[in-house]
């Protein structure tokens, strides 16, 4: 089978397609035949050596979605033919992968592969900050940054969903458009805005009930000040940096500070699944849009990632394994 492997670290141009041996399920496990593969920035972070990728070369890649094709031992579910999508397996880019059966969530008839392979990742990561640690309820407000971003973009969603009111910051005017069109109702160019100030101005200074930051040290000690006295502030990533250190009654005073992974939050198969189920179900009935930036042959891998690294995309790209998807 062809496979996109990288035998040192490096820049982009490491990955290169071998054909390698098809893997077979062991125990517990099952071969995925894949139809559509996501691309992340955990998968830049392993290729540049970021985080350690284990013993090369390696396949890159960890999210997408496919056709049962084989049972490891002790398996009976999901059955050979079904339709499955994952976020944790390693080794994605490729025309099979071998994955746990019990990480495996089964994709509604209605989901096309490159939505199915867009979710997983971004998708239970919004739903698990908007409906788990601060539920959003009705009426609440809250501060999503990066809104328009992979994760961003579908929290906005789940947040409207929700009822809740969105303030979502972004960088230029193209993306403002799309939060807005998304349904944040206060859209902040943090660019041009202060948006602890924006913020304050439209809460009468009380601020929002609940602060997403994935952005880190640009913006924490903003989205603490931008949040209510006994609010909530997930921090759940730092594409800016790591935070400076805080002395924490003197920044947090009585907001709830929670630190976050998906991982933490799927730890068991009913934790995978309460977070999957809605959001595979919303996108099917078309209520959760994620979006697609481009559809790209699993041979530009290279090139998938190089559009990653310099920020050119703008949603979601996919691999496609197969030569059937719609670029």
């Amino acid at each position: 089978m062809r496979a996109v492997r990288f035998h040192r670290t490096g820049d982009a141009d490491v990955l290169r397609v071998d054909d390698i041996e098809a893997p077979e399920p062991g125990p517990g496990e099952i071969l995925v035949r894949l139809r559509a593969i996501g691309v992340n920035f955990i998968d830049v972070y392993l290729r540049r050596g970021s985080y350690d990728p284990g013993p090369l070369p390696a396949i890159a890649g960890k999210e997408g979605a496919g056709e049962v094709m084989a049972l490891g031992e002790g398996v009976d579910q999901p059955a050979v033919g079904e339709r499955v999508a994952f976020f944790d397996a390693p080794g994605a880019y490729a025309e099979q992968v071998v994955i746990r059966a019990e990480r495996a969530l089964p994709i509604p008839a209605a989901l096309g592969w490159p939505v199915a392979a867009a979710l997983p990742l971004q998708g239970l990561t919004a739903h698990y900050l908007t409906h788990t640690i601060a539920p959003l309820k009705a009426g609440q407000r809250v501060l999503i940054h990066a809104a328009a971003g992979g994760v961003g973009h579908l929290a906005v969603q789940m947040a409207v969903l929700a009822g809740a009111e969105v303030f979502g910051t972004c960088s230029t005017a193209d993306k403002a458009a799309r939060v807005s069109a998304l349904g944040a109702r206060h859209v902040i160019r943090y660019d041009e805005t202060d948006f602890v100030a924006a913020v304050l101005d439209e809460t009468d200074d009380a601020g929002v009930d609940l602060a997403i930051d994935g952005v880190g040290r640009a913006t924490f000690e903003g989205s603490v000040r931008a949040t209510r006295v006994r609010g909530h502030v997930i921090l759940f990533g730092q594409a800016s940096g790591e935070p400076d250190p805080i002395r924490p009654r003197a920044l947090l005073g009585s907001r709830t500070l929670t630190t976050a992974s998906l991982f933490a939050y799927t730890r068991t198969r009913a934790e995978l699944l309460e977070h999957a189920r809605p959001v595979l179900e919303w996108a099917a009935e078309g209520r959760l849009v994620p979006m697609i930036d481009r559809v790209l042959p699993l041979a530009e891998a290279a090139r998938a990632h190089a559009l990653l690294e310099g920020r050119r995309t703008q949603g979601k790209v996919i691999l496609d394994p197969t030569g059937d998807l719609a670029g």
